[in-house]
């Protein structure tokens, strides 16, 4: 609480300062080489943004407004950047924001191993029981985005993240209007989703803007039965003058979920892939706890009751943006972030004392408070900057049981109070410093330029087992000197070069999926040779960017070393602890390919394609056994990535269809079980009317998600990866969903 306290007072005594500051100095033109995060907080250059990464020294692409908004409302933007080369994502909704079974990777590093921000503040790795943030989705309505940018291998040194070994995602949020306006949407479609969203714009009062807007989402599942709601709240509120600008944030999230059921390969041929829980056949689910199977079931895992994801959050930033003279500007964040969340499931591997099952909770709480300093100094053809970044986090998880009676089914979506048995209960208090210095340097009239730099991490977690066996102990993971470099060579017109290298550690995760997640024994045995993962990556690469075309071709060679494992002991449901270890090293090669092609005005047809092949470098023990992983491709990591796009806009109307080929995914560290490769289509079209009598513009948008009704497996790993499983019997596996329909009807004042 004194961190916390702290924190926000330095933030109002900041933001004091740069105001009395501002008006004891002269004015200054902002510095018209911004470094990329400030130009991406405009609206306008993001609805021009180069999908290869013009200008830069690494591999850097990113998706502005437009491109975002043309997915069906709600859409997740880790869905829409799907298409960009070496990223894969699934879902088993159409989405992409049911957490359970949101799943990304990029250049075979998993979610959990990458840097995720909206401007500039952390969201942790965005993982399903997070312990340090939250998911994209919560943080931000997708309406109020402006754009988000992706660092495939070379994440951007300034970027708040403990954990990005693979690359960063960094999101921002859309800027009030300087116009006053009223923005209204409905959308109506397929399983009775109903999703409402508005947002009031103030417009511009010497300096003063903000807006106020919300949105109310609602579906039922597409197989089985549960509701999915979610109701947001975001506000902004934005003083600007020529060389000050202060920014406030709030959003809330309330999400309520019900999940799908996850899936073996041997429970799909046997139940089909429509298969799903038992909700609404409360009978039958306390037939099969008693063993007694019907329709095809036999196993306790085919199928529970019931599953659910709750989730409250609360995030607030304040920031400062203060150019003291041409040369000189100085920015600050300071946040704030509390998150409350349950994940439900109705256990027949436990009795209540009228029913053979029980429901197994996992209950989550974070708090955190952080500051983002920084510093740039234009000095002739260097911009010298420094950054640091502090925050500190109160992690809480635990593992409840609460009795359910035979006369009632548990069908109620809220958070359970009271348990009536605790199996464990932990706290960590994580304290993070990250601090960074770059220097981007320019030459021969800026056809040449160089950024070099280093980064310093230093986390340190303490956690504390407060009911049951699981560990507690103190883990650190400090490297203080994490080097970055890169350059680009303008060597004609039209065509640069680029490369860049990197070196990046990421911190122990704490909570359900980290080593505290071991029993005491297991703990002590290896926190002392426990290391934290690591990775070194260099890129190189060429784009082009002419009348009509963009282009760009990228290799790349990632080293990943100190691979830290979970191994599962039980079933997912059964919940007991883990091991864990490093279990050695991890080689990455690929290559990526993004041709834009703009034949005529209006019409452009987009194509990516990444071949990545990630292996395992080493073999390693589980326990006594030698497990011979060496060669082995990297579970969920597809060999070969394809994206195309074809888009059509002219006079209000716009029109465009995308496919997406996934090739086959091993489900396990020994290949001995996979998924198969699949295509995926979507379409939208739409139409705009403007300078109407009563209304500034109405429009009507029509989407289809799964155009040609795929079946396929669309996210794995979601109760984790087993070592061997020829016989496809690990429940990690979610449905693909099938051909959905949207209709939105928009319309601004």
């Amino acid at each position: 609480m004194t961190t916390k306290t702290t924190i926000l007072a330095a933030s109002i005594l900041l933001c004091l300062y740069t105001a009395a500051a501002r008006a004891e100095t002269p004015a200054a033109q902002p510095d018209a080489d911004a470094a990329s995060a400030a130009a991406m907080d405009d609206a306008t250059t993001l609805d021009a943004v180069s999908v290869v990464g013009t200008g830069q020294t690494r591999q850097v692409q990113s998706l502005g407004r437009a491109d975002l908004q043309r997915e069906a409302a709600g859409t997740s933007p880790l869905k829409v950047m799907a298409k960009l080369p070496g990223v894969h994502f699934q879902s088993s909704d159409p989405w992409g924001n049911y957490e359970w079974s949101s799943k990304l990777s990029i250049r075979g590093f998993s979610q959990q191993q990458l840097g995720f921000t909206l401007d500039g503040v952390p969201l942790g790795d965005m993982s399903y029981g997070n312990h340090n943030g939250l998911h994209i989705s919560r943080a931000i309505i997708s309406e109020n985005l402006s754009g988000a940018e992706l660092s495939q291998g070379s994440g951007a040194i300034d970027t708040a993240s403990s954990g990005n070994l693979g690359g960063t995602l960094r999101f921002f949020s859309s800027d009030p209007s300087a116009d006053y306006g009223v923005r209204l949407a409905q959308t109506f479609g397929s399983d009775a989703t109903r999703r409402s969203y508005a947002r009031v714009d103030t417009g511009d009062h010497n300096g003063f803007s903000a807006y106020l807007s919300g949105a109310f989402h609602t579906t039922d599942k597409w197989k089985g039965e549960g509701p999915q709601r979610n109701a947001q709240f975001n506000a902004k509120l934005v003083y600007a003058t020529e060389d000050l600008k202060l920014t406030g944030y709030a959003a809330t999230s309330r999400r309520r979920e019900t999940d799908y059921a996850d899936l073996s390969l041997d429970s799909a041929r046997r139940l089909g892939m429509d298969w799903d829980n038992y909700a609404g056949d409360w009978q039958r689910a306390i037939d099969a706890a008693g063993g007694i199977f019907r329709g095809g079931v036999n196993s306790l895992d085919d199928a529970y009751y019931i599953a659910r994801g709750l989730r409250d959050d609360d995030l607030l930033y304040v920031s400062a943006d203060w150019s003291a003279s041409e040369d000189l500007s100085f920015a600050a964040t300071a946040y704030y972030h509390r998150n409350e969340g349950q994940g439900h499931w109705a256990t027949p591997y436990a009795s209540s004392p009228t029913v053979p099952i029980a429901m197994r909770t996992t209950e989550y709480d974070i708090e955190r408070t952080g500051i983002t300093p920084s510093l740039t100094w234009q000095i002739g053809n260097h911009r010298l900057q420094a950054g640091l970044w502090l925050e500190r986090n109160a992690h809480g998880v635990q593992r409840n049981f609460y009795n359910l009676r035979r006369d009632t089914a548990p069908d109620g979506i809220y958070f359970l109070r009271d348990p009536d048995a605790r199996v464990f209960r932990q706290r960590f208090d994580t304290d993070t410093r990250q601090f960074y210095v770059t220097d981007h340097m320019e030459f021969i009239d800026g056809r040449l330029a160089i950024d070099a730099g280093f980064k310093g991490t230093r986390v340190e977690t303490d956690g504390k087992n407060l009911i049951g066996s699981r560990a507690g102990g103190k883990l650190e993971a400090e490297d203080n000197f994490l080097p970055q470099v890169g350059a680009r060579w303008q060597f004609s017109e039209h065509e640069e070069i680029f490369g860049s290298y990197s070196e990046n550690m990421a911190a122990f995760r704490t909570g359900v999926n980290g080593p505290h997640s071991t029993s005491q024994a297991a703990f002590n045995a290896a926190v002392a040779t426990l290391e934290p993962e690591t990775s070194r990556t260099i890129e190189a690469g060429l784009r082009t960017s002419r009348d009509g075309l963009e282009a760009s071709v990228a290799l790349y060679r990632v080293d990943f070393e100190n691979r830290l494992l979970a191994i599962a002991r039980c079933a997912g449901i059964v919940g007991c602890a883990s091991s864990f270890a490093n279990v050695g090293d991890v080689e990455t090669r690929g290559a990526e390919l993004t041709v834009l092609w703009t034949p005529i005005e209006g019409l452009s047809w987009y194509n990516s394609l990444a071949f990545n092949k990630s292996e395992y470098a080493s073999d390693y023990l589980d326990g006594t056994t030698l497990i011979p992983a060496r060669g082995k491709d990297v579970v969920d990591a597809p060999k070969r990535l394809y994206a195309t796009e074809l888009r059509w806009s002219r006079d209000g109307f716009s029109a465009q269809i995308g496919a997406k080929y996934t090739d086959k995914r091993y489900l396990t560290y020994l290949n001995d079980s996979k998924v198969g490769s699949f295509w995926v289509a979507d379409a939208a079209v739409s139409y705009e009317w403007t300078e109407l009598s009563w209304a500034d513009a109405f429009k009507l948008q029509f989407n289809v998600t799964n155009l040609f009704d795929e079946d396929y497996f669309g996210s794995i790993g979601t109760n984790g990866f087993v070592t061997s499983d020829p016989n496809g019997l690990n429940y990690t596996l979610q449905s693909g969903a099938p051909r959905q329909m949207f209709l939105t009807a928009e319309v601004k004042f």
